[in-house]
């Protein structure tokens, strides 16, 4: 394989290609459809390369011959087609992710181990993506669905100057911890090209340092915090930052509601809500408007009734959701309560058919800031 050195554009043409397949995937199943894929979530904790073969590492090692969606149960033609990969018996690896691909052909998994088997101990490149399968199945299935797609494509085109891209796929869980150690694990392993992850802000931050130390490329296709931008020479995404975002929401306010003054709900856990939130204020009072007030619902003793009348009383015309999808209760709560009383606005993690479902009515006119919608590329 070659080394990373060698190869800075092809690097950032199989990421990108990767990248932007992944987050429009990402948008469309996992925000506007909700399809799990069926495949649940699990708590596991769990990170490690799976069913890329023997070789794959450059180091020897075999395939852990698991998936990464512990939770769920594994298909026995996939578990069979693991198993075969981790002995290095490919041809029976191929025929097994055939016949689960027969079944479910939806299943990213399947599609990249046997890609992976068909390439067995030969040379390729080899890249590796990183998602969150213990703690968020759905964006972690859509990111390797837009991988596993641009895989497919390069290799059918016949590789990279006649080499095919092999695959390693990682679990990081969705915590920034786990994300620095896989970080880690992949920087060790020099024939590595680069990384696809991560998801969250959090976790890209969390391994940001670590990729940037061992000069490893990696491009988030879902990551926007602001200061992902200030994280290094090797750390890029594809998704606008959260200034982007921010601004439109406070033209949309100050221009098509013609409103002065927001409420900001946000989770002072979050590097994303604190960006989105930090953002959107500067925004808006550079503009002529203000933020009235704002409510950390992590704080000890808050209340959603208690809060929005809080921000009544300060003078708020306009609610801003700026909250996580782990929190999309609150969300929920805040909806029912406001009761369409004031206008509200909201960051990406609102693109999501629970807050319809759970809802109704009471969320009619919410509005959010997304990079990327289906009804934009009616072609495609």
């Amino acid at each position: 394989m070659a080394k990373r050195n060698e190869l800075p554009a092809l690097v950032a043409s199989l990421l990108i290609t990767a990248v932007i397949l992944g987050a429009g995937a990402w948008w469309l199943k996992g925000k506007l459809m909700g399809d799990g894929g069926g495949v649940n979530s699990s708590n596991s904790g769990q990170s490690g390369q799976v069913a890329l073969g023997k070789g794959a590492r450059g180091g020897g090692e075999g395939s852990s011959g698991r998936s990464i969606f512990a939770a769920a149960p594994v298909r026995a033609d996939k578990q069979s087609g693991l198993d075969a990969l981790a002995k290095g018996d490919y041809a029976k690896a191929q025929t097994e992710f055939e016949a689960a691909l027969e079944k479910n052909r939806n299943d990213p998994e399947s599609l990249i181990y046997l890609n992976n088997a068909k390439i067995g101990d030969g040379s390729a490149y080899a890249i590796a993506v990183s998602v969150p399968a213990g703690n968020a199945a759905n964006p972690a299935l859509e990111i390797l669905r837009g991988v596993a797609q641009a895989q497919t494509d390069i290799n059918d085109a016949g590789g990279i100057g006649g080499t095919p891209l092999k695959v390693l796929v990682f679990d990081d869980n969705g915590d920034p911890s786990t994300a620095a150690k896989v970080a880690a694990e992949l920087v060790a392993n020099s024939e590595v090209l680069g990384v696809v992850g991560h998801y969250t802000s959090d976790t890209t931050l969390g391994a940001a340092s670590v990729y940037e130390q061992g000069k490893l490329p990696m491009i988030s296709p879902t990551s926007s915090a602001v200061k992902i931008a200030d994280a290094g020479d090797y750390i890029f995404r594809t998704v606008p930052s959260d200034r982007l975002a921010s601004a439109t929401l406070a033209r949309y306010l100050l221009n098509s509601l013609k409103k002065t003054k927001a409420a900001v709900f946000y989770d002072g856990d979050s590097t994303y809500s604190r960006s989105i939130k930090s953002e959107f204020t500067q925004e808006l009072l550079s503009s002529g408007g203000e933020v009235a007030a704002d409510f950390d619902i992590t704080e000890p003793g808050f209340r959603v009734g208690k809060a929005l009348q809080d921000a009544k009383d300060a003078g708020a015309e306009v609610i801003m959701l700026d909250l996580t999808a782990d929190k999309v209760d609150i969300s929920f709560d805040i909806i029912a309560d406001n009761q369409r009383e004031l206008p509200l606005i909201g960051n990406d993690e609102l693109y999501d058919p629970r807050i319809l479902k759970e809802s109704g009515a009471a969320a009619e006119g919410l509005t959010v800031a997304v990079p990327w919608h289906i009804l934009s590329h009616l072609q495609s």
